[in-house]
């Protein structure tokens, strides 16, 4: 394994393997650290930061799917100002890439966030979260709106030089025209991908198994989908992409490297082996030398159409 190189490149982010923990997913790092080695991962994407701590939304907020489950936690999360005084000293001490989740309901909040973050040296890279309201404008999803990701893009790149991702929302028609204005304002690269829409009822109360009604699908079910949308975006927009959706074990990471993706995250496999980053890393190691792979990176957009 020793001559083997998983390390890849997202923009100007190194990361020593591709493999990444999805925001919202493992909390801050800390609450799955007693279940696995987080020094051998790529990194860890926060949960979704705002500026003021946020309850989310009521129970029941999570429901198990065929092949997946549904979420809709609402962004619950601690605030910017919890975040750097109680989760950061733990982050601290990985020797792993840290990227910071944000969220936010107005394109000042996304700012503010990123500006109070970027001077703390443990955060590596931002990746900005665009599935959400933006109440200035009645409800409207930025991720679902061009010139929002453009000027969210535009706006918080003015305020931080470090590496900025823009994490997509599949619940578009054409994905890689948000890429696209992703990079013409000044983003590192693009998550694909967020949640598909969906919804569950109780076929007994005739109720929804969700009290949102509706909420974000994730797991096996969605990965057709996530792998058709990151190599839309290869086949037409040159920008790094980090893929998301579905990935369970190494070969499905080594499926969206061949698609385009340059890393990956992975999420609701988390919920079932704790340790399964870890597990993803040693198969990588393996599928390299039975193809006699040197640079992994090597895989990235190896597709043959």
């Amino acid at each position: 394994m020793s001559n083997i190189d998983l390390s890849v490149k997202i923009g100007k982010l190194h990361l020593k393997n591709p493999v990444l923990l999805a925001s919202g997913t493992v909390g801050y790092g800390n609450e799955i650290s007693n279940f696995t080695d987080l020094s051998k991962l790529g990194g860890i994407v926060t949960k979704s930061l705002s500026l003021k701590p946020r309850k989310g939304n009521p129970p029941q907020r999570i429901v198990e799917t065929p092949s997946g489950m549904l979420n809709a936690i609402g962004l619950a999360n601690v605030g910017v100002e919890v975040f750097i005084k109680e989760k950061i000293p733990f982050l601290k001490e990985l020797n792993t890439t840290i990227i910071c989740n944000i969220a936010a309901s107005s394109i000042e909040e996304y700012v503010e966030c990123t500006k109070i973050l970027t001077p703390i040296d443990t955060i590596n890279a931002f990746e900005i979260n665009v599935s959400c309201p933006n109440v200035s404008e009645g409800g409207l999803i930025f991720g679902n709106d061009l010139n929002s990701v453009g000027r969210i893009t535009e706006k918080v790149r003015a305020v931080t030089n470090k590496p900025l991702i823009i994490k997509l929302s599949p619940n578009v028609s054409k994905i890689s025209d948000f890429a696209k204005i992703v990079k013409d304002e000044g983003g590192d690269a693009v998550s694909a991908i967020n949640t598909l829409v969906g919804t569950a009822f109780d076929i007994w109360t005739r109720k929804p198994k969700i009290k949102n009604v509706t909420g974000g699908l994730s797991g096996p079910a969605i990965k057709p989908v996530a792998l058709a949308k990151v190599l839309e975006i290869k086949l037409n927009i040159d920008i790094p992409i980090i893929g998301i959706g579905g990935i369970m074990n190494w070969n499905d990471t080594v499926e969206f490297m061949i698609a385009g993706a340059s890393a990956v995250q992975i999420g609701t496999v988390n919920f079932i082996n704790p340790n399964a980053g870890v597990e993803i890393i040693e198969g990588l190691y393996s599928y390299c030398n039975q193809c006699t792979i040197q640079n992994l990176s090597d895989v990235i957009g190896s597709y043959q159409l």
